[in-house]
């Protein structure tokens, strides 16, 4: 197993990418903290399914966007597993509106969300990465961070701080051992996707950008942050790593 007695924090683990990256990591190897904000029976289930395979899990209630949240979050997987050697900065949020009818609520809720709610998490985590000289942090990003979405002003640009941050964050803390990456998902089939009235076109659309012709499912993005997460990926750091099944070339 690549991640055998590791400890992890993945937020945004009660559903879609954030559930599939935490049963990824606890198959191999891992014991997990995942984060929910309203999906509490959801995160528990994925906590049970961890527990089945041997591993440790916690679930914590935690708003991303607020400071001392995270910084609880973070002081309650060290106080479950003694140690923290993964971050998996994942949780995120969309509200969609062109620019010029954008509302100031719209942009500031995003952004706090998607881009301050990775800096919580980041900033109470590296100082412990930092000091025990070893650590993964994988931030998931969006294509869409790296050519820019019609009707989404706010999520491109908070995506695409994400991979500013990455980049920035990378170079401080490599000194120490510690490796920090992010993941560009393209369109994937999340609860989100399965839900939306205009899910049909909004799948047309990005087949028809699509080189594999297929729509990306969770497991897909899990299995590369596991890799990132592990030693595998030692001599990697301040990349952004694609998996969209080539819908941005």
């Amino acid at each position: 197993m690549l991640l055998e007695g590791k400890n992890a924090i993945i937020t945004g683990g009660s559903q879609g990418i954030g559930t599939a990256a935490s049963l990824e990591l606890a198959k191999e190897g891992a014991n997990v903290c995942l984060t929910y904000r309203r999906h509490e029976d959801e995160a528990r289930a994925v906590a049970d399914q961890i527990e089945k395979m041997g591993r440790k899990a916690i679930c914590v209630a935690c708003d991303i966007a607020v400071f001392t949240e995270a910084e609880a979050t973070v002081k309650a997987a060290v106080e479950a597993f003694g140690r923290i050697d993964i971050l998996v900065n994942n949780a995120g949020m969309n509200w969609d509106g062109v620019c010029w009818k954008m509302s100031e609520e719209q942009w500031d809720r995003v952004i706090a969300v998607n881009l301050k709610g990775y800096f919580n998490f980041t900033r109470q985590v590296a100082p412990l990465l930092k000091e025990q000289k070893y650590g993964k942090i994988i931030n998931v990003t969006s294509i869409n961070g790296m050519r820019g979405k019609f009707g989404q002003t706010n999520y491109s640009a908070s995506k695409a701080g994400i991979i500013g941050y990455t980049k920035a964050v990378a170079k401080e803390l490599g000194a120490f051992g510690v490796n920090v990456n992010a993941v560009a998902p393209g369109l994937i089939e999340t609860g989100m996707l399965k839900d939306s009235e205009a899910r049909d076109k909004i799948i047309d659309l990005a087949m028809a950008e699509m080189a594999l012709k297929r729509i990306g499912q969770p497991e897909d993005l899990a299995s590369v942050i596991a890799f990132l997460a592990s030693d595998r990926a030692r001599h990697i750091t301040g990349e952004v790593i694609k998996v969209d099944g080539g819908q941005y070339i």
